[in-house]
């Protein structure tokens, strides 16, 4: 039944990168600078970040206490989750009590689907690693992939956590409108904080070498890939002195 479960929840993962990629070029999520009625009832944002990030921290330690005693106890595994817990924590707590303009609306109908897709995601990668049966050996620690995939994920976890530091400094408290960010990669892109979370997770797939860890990453390019290029529209379009040399998400790239 797990089994069947994960494949489809896999499966689900890629198909859904390949339409939120094509419908969010063309219909902005609805929230932060692009919130806009007629999307049906909100709630703050601080609120929401909060609700739809903690099925990722729940499901996959769900997934650690019902795993095997020597699974769950494999100290590679549990290095994985580590990482996750890391970034989670600070994504479900830390990031909406720091937030600025944490007062905005954000659509219960985004809720919804960020609470699905994390909740799929746990599991698919929880699987992976506790009940899948696979093993990663002690020896991964000093493994190439392993080596790579944390340094990648390590500096990607910087960079969107700098970043999103260097947005919050923009405001002050109550503040809710828009500057030019200044600084730190923000210098070469519009939206580091994005590129920052693609590189991350890019690192968690090369890392686990797995097909749950490169969903992951597929769908979070798709997620924000295009969310990070309408951010670079927008500011020059609201902006008149914007940087003419800053790309949109990818340094000297995109």
């Amino acid at each position: 039944m797990l089994d069947s479960a994960y494949s489809i929840g896999l499966l689900a993962i890629y198909a859904a990168s390949i339409a939120v990629l094509v419908i969010l070029f063309f219909v902005p999520a609805p929230y932060g600078r692009y919130q806009r009625r007629g999307w049906g009832p909100a709630i703050s944002a601080r609120t929401a970040w909060v609700v739809m990030e903690l099925p990722a921290v729940i499901v996959i330690a769900l997934c650690v206490r019902s795993s095997e005693v020597n699974a769950a106890r494999s100290i590679v595994p549990l290095v994985f989750l580590t990482l996750w817990q890391i970034h989670y924590l600070y994504r479900t707590f830390v990031f909406p009590l720091l937030m600025r303009g944490g007062g905005k609306r954000f659509p219960v109908v985004l809720v919804l689907f960020a609470m699905i897709f994390n909740t799929a995601n746990g599991f698919v990668n929880g699987y992976n690693l506790f009940l899948s049966g696979r093993i990663y050996p002690l020896h991964w620690l000093v493994d190439l992939r392993f080596i790579a995939g944390l340094a990648i994920f390590t500096a990607g976890l910087l960079i969107h956590a700098l970043s999103d530091r260097s947005l919050r400094r923009l405001r002050r408290a109550n503040e809710v409108g828009y500057a030019i960010p200044r600084g730190g990669l923000f210098e070469l892109v519009s939206a580091p904080n994005y590129f920052g979370e693609i590189v991350q997770w890019i690192g968690w797939a090369v890392m686990t070498w797995s097909l749950a860890g490169l969903s992951f990453a597929v769908f979070t390019v798709a997620n924000l890939l295009p969310r990070g290029i309408g951010h670079h529209r927008w500011y020059r379009e609201h902006f008149e002195d914007y940087p003419d040399r800053r790309r949109a998400v990818i340094p000297f790239v995109l």
